[in-house]
């Protein structure tokens, strides 16, 4: 596959003067930016800054790139503005989330749907967990949903803001056991949610696995369960939702890649989309993403195309069923 990519990329290197014909022949000519709709600190932009530090090389773009946080409201100010105002010459990247962006979307009040970006390249796939601090009583989730039925609305757990993955996996947790629980999103994204669990703040949170990772290393949180449909290699002790009982899916993976405003001339998104994965497969990446906890999942612009159409659809459907 890597090799694969890397042919791609040189073979449409050595068309860029027909590709770029339209007076683009020298992209980029200078540094780009790479916004991130959370906060520094939290897994999106820890792991933007690692999947981007090479692509100053010259077998990758050539000209580095910069991260640009625009936080707030789960997201939807960054990418709000990224919809509306980023310049569409591709030196304005973005960095997306599924199923945040598309789930925000479908319920309304942003500026934003697919149809306002275009994917270049996925680099990860990052599922929500549960964690409790590491003095919690809670020892499995079956202790978390005990308390939970004996206190309606009295388990607290933060997350990183409403319609993001960790908001999906809560509404997912709350149908399966049929109690009531008080998520309570956190203004300062996944960094802020996971400070929220260690200060004592709340008796639990949902999580990225990446920033839960780090936290659990570090002797700050445990991880309860995985919103996903398989146990993952970064932790291999800690059991599914499914596995605990809970009928739960994996429509809460976070999956975060680089994204463009619609608009963006077709000639660059291709040269994009050529380039930036192969950025992805760099081993110095791979090795810095592992060393973090942060499980990786390489996808090409025609995948990413399929991935969102799929999500959309899934989250079409359990938004709805979930509101009735």
């Amino acid at each position: 596959m890597k090799k694969w990519i890397a042919g791609a990329a040189m073979a449409l290197t050595a068309m860029s003067g027909a590709a770029f014909a339209d007076g683009h022949a020298d992209y980029p000519e200078r540094p780009l930016l790479l916004m991130v709709s959370y906060g520094a600190g939290g897994a999106t932009d820890f792991q933007a800054r690692i999947v981007t530090m090479t692509a100053g090389n010259e077998d990758a773009l050539g000209m580095p790139i910069a991260i640009l946080n625009r936080p707030g409201a789960g997201g939807r100010v960054g990418w709000n503005w990224f919809a509306t105002e980023a310049e569409a010459d591709g030196y304005t990247l973005g960095a997306y989330n599924i199923p945040h962006f598309i789930a925000q979307s479908i319920e309304g009040g942003v500026e934003y749907s697919t149809e306002s970006f275009e994917p270049i390249a996925n680099w990860g796939a990052d599922p929500a967990v549960f964690v409790v601090p590491t003095d919690s009583e809670f020892q499995s989730m079956a202790d978390v949903v005990a308390y939970a039925t004996e206190n309606p609305g009295g388990l607290t757990f933060s997350g990183a803001g409403l319609f993001v993955g960790h908001h999906i996996a809560a509404l997912q947790l709350e149908q399966a056991t049929g109690v009531e629980l008080a998520y309570i999103p956190n203004n300062a994204g996944g960094a802020g949610a996971m400070r929220a669990v260690i200060a004592g703040e709340v008796l639990g949170g949902v999580n990225n696995l990446s920033d839960a990772f780090r936290a659990q290393e570090a002797g700050n949180v445990r991880i309860l369960g995985v919103f996903d449909l398989e146990r993952n290699e970064f932790l291999p002790d800690v059991p599914t939702m499914m596995e605990q009982g809970y009928d739960i899916d994996n429509a809460s993976v976070n999956f975060r890649g680089v994204m463009v405003p619609a608009g963006t001339p077709q000639e660059i998104i291709d040269h994009l989309a050529a380039i930036v994965p192969s950025m992805f497969e760099n081993d110095r990446v791979a090795r810095r993403m592992e060393a973090g906890g942060s499980p990786m999942h390489i996808m090409t612009r025609d995948e990413v195309l399929e991935m969102w159409a799929a999500r959309q659809e899934t989250l079409e459907a359990l938004l709805a069923d979930l509101d009735n």
